[in-house]
């Protein structure tokens, strides 16, 4: 073989791949933002910060996770009202949000047996007295 025909062909094995590898990119649907509308929450993420500075001021720990019994704990008192997003990074379609109102003390755990085992983020967004709060944890079931 010359030195022609070796140039020709590593140029065709080249471009197949090329070809091949812009294919297989394409098919993947599994490829997923972390959040759907990025820019209006970029904007809104001094409120997000604001909360976070609530947050660290408390005295007691509002989010448990309990590894055993595959529970996350609620330590909020009557009356907060907020929403709970259990949130996957690595699969979106997996993301679960719960809506709560704190009205009986005795019932403030959330049973996540039923999600799939991995790395999620629990993200704990409340308010109370007309106060917002965020509080997250980075938990593996």
């Amino acid at each position: 073989m010359d030195w022609g025909k070796g140039i020709t062909l590593s140029l065709i094995v080249f471009g197949i791949i090329m070809i091949s590898m812009v294919t297989i990119c394409i098919k993947q649907d599994d490829l997923h933002l972390v959040t759907q509308n990025y820019y209006e929450e970029e904007i809104k993420y001094q409120d997000q910060i604001d909360k976070m500075i609530n947050a660290s001021h408390l005295e007691h720990e509002v989010l448990i996770y309990d590894n055993q019994l595959k529970t996350v704990d609620l330590h909020l008192p009557l009356g907060a009202k907020g929403t709970l997003h259990l949130f996957r990074p690595s699969d979106a379609r997996l993301d679960q949000k719960i809506l709560f109102d704190i009205t009986d003390l005795a019932i403030n755990s959330v049973d996540v047996k039923n999600l799939k085992p991995g790395y999620w983020r629990v993200k704990l967004t409340w308010f109370e007295d007309g106060v917002g709060y965020y509080k997250e944890e980075k938990i593996n079931i």
